[in-house]
């Protein structure tokens, strides 16, 4: 098969022929329609996560299963189907309860093992991971949801509990900042998009952000949310992973509010400094989101059905495994609006 392979840290990704893998006990192969360009991905390739070399990055995708191995039980061959980025081991019990986003012997695709920036994956415990794709949601729109997607409802609505009518900061508007800004309106909140890109801002207010910050003018994020919502945010979403934009974040909550960390923090200096200051002074809750559990989709995708949740209009581009490989070690630079999906088939 053809796969986007790196061969160290910060090595230039290259598009070879390699193995096909095969199904592994309890698990399926499934044929990549599409798979999506994250910034975790690029953490990866920067050296940011223990991985293995030669590698092939990708974990949010949507296929059909194209073998199944000895013990899988619901997918056969032929079956449509997504998964989420943290695919758990299905017998913990984490897993039971339905929390594989924590499982302690977790497998990511594109991290623990091989990923989707490829024409086939494998997956493991595929009774516990696999999620079934409706016929009238398209591979593209299901590949948007395995992390970025995904991982924003469950911020918003199983971590946060966001209710109608509280504001919400959401620094960072790149594909998980747009989802989560998508998801907010949808319930009822009020949101306050930031970001440095005016071309993503643009699309935060067309997806219900009731106002908007740019913060390539050098803006106080936080006095500038205070002013709009009359003394900060109920709940703030760090969506991209740095000293500053953690800071603004929690700077801009009102007492008492929620800070949700979605965006992965690299350390400096040995841990990333976080404003704990002001979350012991004014009481505030700061939680951290890791994806989503299979368990949980339903919800969700019932949401999409009905036309509620809106995916599909996130995504930016398409692109093939080529372009992939040559944007990927800039991919922290991005200023394309939206998510970006790899089509392996081009």
């Amino acid at each position: 098969m053809r796969a986007v392979v790196i061969d160290a840290v910060q090595g230039q990704p290259e598009v070879r022929e390699v193995d096909r893998p095969s199904a592994p006990d309890g698990g399926v192969v499934v044929q990549v329609r599409a798979t999506g360009m994250c910034r975790s991905d690029w953490h990866a390739w920067a050296g940011h996560d223990d991985i293995a070399f030669p590698h092939v990055p990708g974990h949010e995708l949507a296929g059909v299963v194209a073998e199944v191995g000895t013990g899988v039980t619901r997918w056969t061959v032929g079956d449509r189907v997504t998964v989420p980025f943290v695919c758990g081991c299905g017998r913990c019990a984490w897993c039971r309860d339905g929390d594989a986003q924590v499982c302690p012997d977790q497998q990511q695709p594109g991290f623990t093992h091989w990923g989707s920036y490829a024409e086939y994956v494998a997956l493991h415990a595929a009774d516990t991971n696999l999620v079934a794709v409706p016929d009238d949601v398209d591979f593209t729109t299901a590949a948007s949801l395995g992390c970025r997607f995904a991982t924003a409802y469950r911020a918003l609505v199983g971590r946060a509990r966001l209710r109608a009518g509280e504001w919400v900061t959401v620094v960072g508007v790149g594909g998980v900042g747009l989802s989560a800004v998508m998801i907010a309106q949808a319930l009822g909140a009020r949101v306050i998009a930031v970001d440095r890109n005016p071309d993503a801002l643009a699309v935060a207010a067309r997806l219900g952000a009731e106002h908007t910050l740019l913060t390539a003018d050098g803006s106080d994020v936080p006095a500038s949310v205070a002013d709009r919502t009359g003394g900060g945010s109920h709940v703030a979403v760090d969506a991209v992973g740095s000293e500053q934009t953690c800071a603004d974040a929690i700077h801009s909550l009102r007492r008492r509010g929620r800070h949700v960390q979605i965006g992965l923090l690299p350390p400096v200096d040995g841990l990333p400094r976080v404003p704990m200051d002001r979350v012991i002074a004014w009481e505030l809750d700061v939680l951290g989101s890791h994806g989503m559990a299979a368990a949980d989709y339903p919800g969700m995708m019932a949401l999409i059905e009905q036309g509620r949740l809106q995916p599909q209009l996130l995504v930016g581009r398409t692109i093939g495994l080529e372009e992939a490989a040559a944007s990927l070690p800039t991919y922290d630079r991005a200023t394309a609006a939206g998510m970006t999906i790899i089509d392996p088939t081009r």
